[in-house]
């Protein structure tokens, strides 16, 4: 089976890269206003339906509706592998939410990025340089560091704390199965296709677990943050489908490791301007001192030449 080549308009990889970055950034601030009244699966499931209509109606006008023929000459058992293991990872990091803390959850999730990148370099035979290598270590370190408290306590843990962090675990394992099996599918498929398929598909799983009629009771406001997680949903996955056609799934993972950064900076901001929608995140010295490390080996890891 040959494998996916990449354009190799790496600009452009780099900035859908960042715009991915910055939108899953800002989202874990939404959904946690969102959860305040709704449950997580009834949120998992607008955000997909929504994306999937918003798109199907976008592709449609442009006449750039996917055809069966296109699906049936693309590989179905990996669309269906993508689609899976994408509800999969959705299905199993909000569980283990909700038996661990967001700050456990952020770090364990960036797995998925590690993983990513690791799938990059074997299954895509992509390669770093040696400094690229030592980006990595820096990169580790600098996590080691910034969440240095939350490894304690997950060291330190009860059971039911360690089951969560061992479902979050699973669920970046199942996303980086996703990312992968996305990137293959570009060798026969438009990234805007296989996203409606995914989009379609991850709806119909989460369809029984949905309590609809709860949608009909929102305010403004938090119907407002709704359609906001949706439309972040449809921009940033949209946006990391084609920075794969473009750029190695290698570097993609690591920009895609400053997510929890631009976190944690978001919601600093949120609390000069809005202290009742998130709890507060204390940031020692240390925390910095990783966090700085953490976009150093990104930026060399991600910015390299290709050997």
């Amino acid at each position: 089976m040959s494998l996916h080549q990449t354009s190799g308009r790496w600009r452009l990889g780099l900035a859908l890269s960042l715009l991915t970055v910055l939108l899953w950034g800002i989202l874990p601030i939404a959904l946690a206003v969102t959860l305040q009244v709704l449950d997580v699966y009834t949120v998992i499931w607008f955000r997909f339906l929504v994306s999937f209509l918003m798109l199907a109606v976008y592709l449609g006008i442009r006449g750039k509706l996917p055809k069966l023929e296109q699906l049936r000459s693309a590989s179905w058992k990996l669309l269906a592998l993508a689609t899976l293991f994408l509800g999969i990872n959705y299905f199993l990091f909000m569980q283990g939410l909700a038996l661990t803390s967001p700050a456990n959850a952020e770090v364990l999730i960036q797995l998925s990025s590690l993983l990513l990148g690791l799938g990059g370099l074997v299954i895509f035979k992509e390669r770093y340089r040696l400094y690229q290598w030592i980006g990595v270590s820096v990169m580790t370190c600098g996590y080691l560091l910034f969440f240095r408290e939350q490894l304690t306590n997950l060291i330190t843990a009860h059971g039911t704390y360690i089951l969560g962090s061992v479902l979050i675990a699973l669920g970046a394992t199942a996303w980086a199965i996703y990312a992968l099996a996305q990137k293959q599918l570009l060798q026969s498929l438009s990234s805007p296709s296989i996203m409606l398929t995914i989009y379609g598909g991850c709806a119909l799983l989460f369809t029984p677990l949905a309590r609809v009629k709860s949608l009909f009771i929102l305010d403004t406001f938090h119907l407002g943050m709704l359609v906001f997680c949706a439309l972040n949903t449809l921009i940033a996955y949209g946006a990391f489908a084609e920075s794969l056609e473009h750029w190695e799934a290698s570097r993609v993972s690591a920009v895609l490791a400053l997510a929890p950064i631009v976190t944690l900076i978001s919601v600093a901001v949120v609390l000069v301007i809005t202290p009742s929608w998130t709890p507060p995140e204390n940031f020692t010295f240390i925390a910095m001192l990783g966090a700085g490390l953490v976009v150093t080996g990104s930026v060399t890891i991600a910015l390299g030449k290709a050997d």
